[in-house]
C-alpha cells in the first residue's frame, strides 16, 4: 500500500526542517509528502521549498482541523499518515506502518509520543494516556495527532462527519470517535514511538495544563452517548447542562 504523509504547518520555521530531515532518513520513504501551509508568515515556506520531495498546498482557514482536512483530501494514496511539523520520525516509522497494515485488518494506526527536548525522554506517560482512553472508546484505541495513519477508504466515510471547530474538540480524539462510529478499527503499536517538541508545555503552560484539559472534556462530552453510558451516576458539570453551551456543540 502506498503512503501519503500530511504535515499541517503554521509558522514552524524553528521545527519543520527537523521533521523533514527525519523523513529523508526513513528506511522506506513515503510515496508523497504534503505540507499544508496554514497562513504561515515566517520562513516556513522558504525552508520547505529546499526539500524537493515535498508538495505544498495552502489552506486559508486557520486551524489544525482545516489544515488536516485539506491535506487528507489532497492525499493520493491508500494510506494517509499525519504528523506535526515539530515531529521527528524514527527511521523505521514508515516500515512499521507497512508491517501493521500488511498483518492486520485495520482502518487506522497510532502509537505513543515522547518529548525529544524534555529532560526525561520517555513514552510512558503517552502510553498511560492511551490506556486511559480505551474504556472511553469502549475498548477501542484513540488516535494521537503527531503519530496517526488512516486508510483513504475510512477517511471518505468520515470526512463529512468530523467536527470542524478546533475550540471544541481535540481533532485526533474526535476523528477516532467517528472512525469507530462507522465500524472502523484502530490499532496501537507501542513500538512505533515518535518524538515531538515539549514547546507548548514550556512556553505556554496555561494552554497545555488548562486549555488542553478543558478541550479534552469538551471533546468527550461532545460525544456524550459514549460518556453517559460509561459514567452512569456521574454528575455532569453545570457548564455542560447549560443549553447555550450545548447549542455551540
Amino acid at each position: 500500500m502506498k503512503i501519503s504523509l500530511v504535515i499541517p504547518a503554521y509558522n514552524e520555521e524553528k521545527y519543520i526542517a527537523g521533521c523533514l530531515d527525519s523523513i529523508q532518513t526513513q528506511k522506506i520513504k513515503p510515496d508523497e509528502v504534503i505540507v499544508v501551509n496554514n497562513n504561515s508568515t515566517d520562513k516556513t515556506l522558504s525552508i520547505v521549498e529546499k526539500y524537493p520531495f515535498v508538495r505544498v498546498v495552502n489552506e486559508v482557514t486557520q486551524g489544525m482541523i482545516a489544515a488536516r482536512n485539506t491535506g487528507f483530501n489532497e492525499a493520493q494514496y491508500d494510506l494517509i499518515a499525519r504528523c506535526d511539523a515539530d515531529t521527528k520520525l524514527p527511521p523505521n516509522w514508515i516500515s512499521r506502518v507497512h508491517r501493521n497494515f500488511a498483518r492486520y485488518h485495520i482502518d487506522a494506526l497510532t502509537g505513543p509520543i515522547m518529548f525529544y527536548d524534555a529532560p526525561i525522554k520517555s513514552s510512558l506517560i503517552a502510553r498511560a494516556y492511551l490506556d486511559m482512553m480505551k474504556p472511553i472508546h469502549r475498548g477501542g484505541e484513540t488516535l494521537v495527532g503527531p503519530n496517526m495513519i488512516i486508510t483513504k477508504e475510512i477517511w471518505e466515510k468520515v470526512k463529512n462527519k468530523v467536527c470542524l471547530n478546533d475550540k471544541l474538540v481535540h481533532e485526533d480524539i474526535d476523528l477516532a470517535y467517528h472512525i469507530q462510529e462507522v465500524g472502523g478499527r484502530i490499532k496501537r503499536d507501542n513500538i512505533m514511538i515518535v518524538g515531538t517538541s515539549s514547546r507548548r508545555m514550556r512556553k505556554n503552560p496555561y494552554s497545555f495544563f488548562s486549555e488542553y484539559p478543558q478541550r479534552f472534556m469538551k471533546t468527550l462530552l461532545y460525544h456524550d452517548k459514549t460518556i453517559i453510558e460509561l459514567k452512569r451516576g456521574f454528575k455532569l458539570p453545570v457548564w455542560y447542562t447549560n443549553r447555550r453551551f450545548r447549542k455551540k456543540l
